[in-house]
C-alpha cells in the first residue's frame, strides 16, 4: 500500500514458447527465470499482493516455493491468441470474487525481465503518486536511433534510405528516443479495465530504466545476456 491505495502485482507466465522453449522456468544463476520478478515483487514496500497466473502446473508449484500467490489460468488464456490484458483481467475477476478485495493500481510484472529490481518497481509506483498518474510504463532509451534505419524493398536499393538532413549528423547529435522495456507497467484498475490496455491515451507517465537492466527474454541470446550481466539479485 502507498498513501492508502493498493497494489496487485500480477506476474502472467504461460508454459508455452516458441523462440526460448520453457523459458520462465529455465535456470539462470541457479534460480527458475520467473524466481526473480516473484522475489522483486515480493520484496517492494507498496506490493500489496503478487500473484502468478499461468496454465503450467510447474510454473505454479515454483510459484508457491517462492511464496507467490497462485491462480490457475484456463488453456484457452494461454495460447498463441490470447492477449495480455486477457490473463490479467481473468487475475483480477477471479481474486475479487474469491476475497471481494479491490485493489486501486495493476502492476503488470512480466517475468521475462529479470533484471528489473524492486527498487524499480517502487520508484515506479512513487513516480505515479509524484505525477498524480493513472499510469506508468518503463522505458530504456534506445540502443541506435531510429532515424537511422528504413526499410528495404527486394532489390536491397538503398537509394533515399536515409533522409537528407541525417547524412551528415553524428549519432550522437541526434535526439534520444525511448522504447518499451516491458519491465514494469501499473495502472489504475478501473482506466485498464475502461480501456483494455496499460497504455493509456492520457495521463500516463514514463518510468526510465538503464538499458542493462532492461533486458528482455524471448530468445536465447537474451537469456546469455541476462546470465552476463545478472548481479545475485
Amino acid at each position: 500500500m502507498h498513501k492508502n491505495k493498493t497494489f496487485l502485482a500480477i506476474i502472467p507466465a504461460r508454459g508455452g514458447s516458441k523462440r526460448l522453449p520453457r523459458k520462465n522456468v529455465l535456470d539462470l544463476k541457479g534460480k527458475p527465470l520467473i524466481a526473480y520478478s516473484i522475489e522483486a515483487g515480493l520484496k517492494s514496500k507498496y506490493v500489496d499482493k503478487v500473484v502468478v497466473s499461468s496454465d503450467d502446473d510447474e510454473i505454479l508449484k515454483i510459484a508457491q516455493l517462492y511464496h507467490a500467490e497462485t491462480l490457475q489460468r484456463p488453456a484457452f488464456l494461454a495460447n498463441d491468441t490470447a492477449t495480455t490484458f486477457d490473463a490479467i483481467k481473468h487475475s483480477i475477476e477471479n481474486l475479487e470474487n474469491e476475497n471481494s478485495k479491490k485493489y486501486d493500481y495493476i502492476v503488470l510484472l512480466q517475468p521475462t525481465s529479470p533484471l528489473r529490481e524492486t527498487r524499480h518497481i517502487d520508484e515506479a509506483i512513487e513516480l505515479l503518486d509524484e505525477k498524480d498518474a493513472d499510469a506508468i510504463v518503463s522505458v530504456c532509451e534506445m540502443e541506435h536511433s531510429p532515424l537511422w534505419s528504413n526499410t528495404l524493398d527486394n532489390s536491397l536499393s538503398m537509394q533515399g534510405f536515409l533522409k537528407e538532413e541525417i547524412l551528415n549528423k553524428r549519432s550522437q547529435d541526434l535526439e534520444s528516443y525511448y522504447r518499451l522495456n516491458g519491465a514494469i507497467y501499473i495502472c489504475k484498475t478501473e482506466r485498464l479495465l475502461e480501456e483494455k490496455r496499460f497504455l493509456l491515451k492520457e495521463n500516463i507517465f514514463a518510468y526510465v530504466m538503464s538499458r542493462e537492466c532492461s533486458i528482455d527474454i524471448d530468445e536465447k541470446i537474451d537469456f546469455d545476456m541476462a546470465s552476463l550481466f545478472i548481479r545475485g539479485i
